[in-house]
C-alpha cells in the first residue's frame, strides 16, 4: 500500500532540493526536484514531460496537454487541474491532496501507489486506465468514469461516489468498504472482485435485482 502522505511541503525527504518553477511548460521536458507554486497554467502542451521529486502547490492548470507524461514522487496540493489531458500518463508514488481535478482525460493512464485525499474529481475520464494500490480518501468522485479500467487494491476510505461507472472494469481486492456512498448507475457487474460491507449489499440489493431482470414484490 501507498506510504504515508506527507502533509506539509516541509515534510517531503526532497524539500531541502527543490528549486523553484519560471516560464511556461514543455514537451518532453525532465523536471527534477521542481517546485511549482501558485502558478497558472493554460492551454500549454508539455506531452511526454517527465516529473520526479516535483511539488506543485496551489498551481491552476486549464486545458494543459499532458499527454503520456510521467508523474514519479510527485506531491501535489491544493490544485485545480480543469479540461486537462492526461491520457496515457504514468503516475507512481504520489500524492494529491486537497485538489480539483475537472473535466479530465486520464483515458490508458497508470496510476500506481498514489494517494487522492480530500479532493474533487468531477467528469474524469479514467477508461482503460490501470489502478494498484491507490487510494481515494476523504474525496467526492463525481461522474468519474472506469469503464474498461483495471482497479487492483484501490480502496475509498471516506469518499462519496457519484455517477461512478465501472462498466467493463475488472476489480481485484478493491475495498469499497469505507465508502460513505456507492452511487454507481451502471455496470453493477463491474463490482465482481470488490469487497462490500452488508449494509451496502442491501443498499445495492434493489439495482442488482434490476440488472437481473428480477421483480421484486411483497
Amino acid at each position: 500500500m501507498p506510504l504515508p502522505v506527507p502533509d506539509r511541503l516541509s515534510d517531503l525527504p526532497y524539500a531541502h532540493l527543490l528549486t523553484p518553477h519560471s516560464g511556461p511548460l514543455r514537451s518532453d521536458e525532465r523536471y527534477d526536484t521542481v517546485h511549482f507554486d501558485g502558478g497558472e497554467y493554460t492551454d500549454q502542451r508539455a506531452g511526454g514531460a517527465t516529473f520526479l521529486e516535483c511539488a506543485f502547490t496551489g498551481v491552476a492548470l486549464s486545458g494543459v496537454k499532458l499527454r503520456q507524461a510521467r508523474f514519479n514522487e510527485v506531491w501535489a496540493q491544493a490544485g485545480r487541474w480543469v479540461g486537462c489531458d492526461l491520457s496515457e500518463s504514468e503516475w507512481q508514488d504520489s500524492t494529491v491532496t486537497g485538489g480539483v481535478l475537472a473535466g479530465v482525460s486520464a483515458h490508458g493512464s497508470a496510476l500506481r501507489r498514489t494517494v487522492f485525499r480530500g479532493c474533487k474529481l468531477e467528469a474524469v475520464n479514467l477508461r482503460a486506465a490501470v489502478l494498484r494500490d491507490v487510494v481515494f480518501e476523504d474525496c467526492l468522485l463525481r461522474d468519474v468514469d472506469f469503464g474498461d479500467a483495471r482497479l487492483t487494491d484501490v480502496s475509498f476510505p471516506g469518499t462519496t461516489l457519484e455517477e461512478v461507472r465501472l462498466r467493463g472494469a475488472r476489480l481485484s481486492k478493491a475495498d469499497l468498504r469505507g465508502a460513505v456512498r456507492l452511487g454507481l448507475p451502471d455496470g453493477h457487474q463491474g463490482l465482481k472482485g470488490a469487497v462490500i460491507s452488508s449494509t451496502q449489499l442491501l443498499e445495492l440489493a434493489p439495482q442488482f435485482a434490476h440488472a437481473l431482470g428480477i421483480t421484486v414484490k411483497d
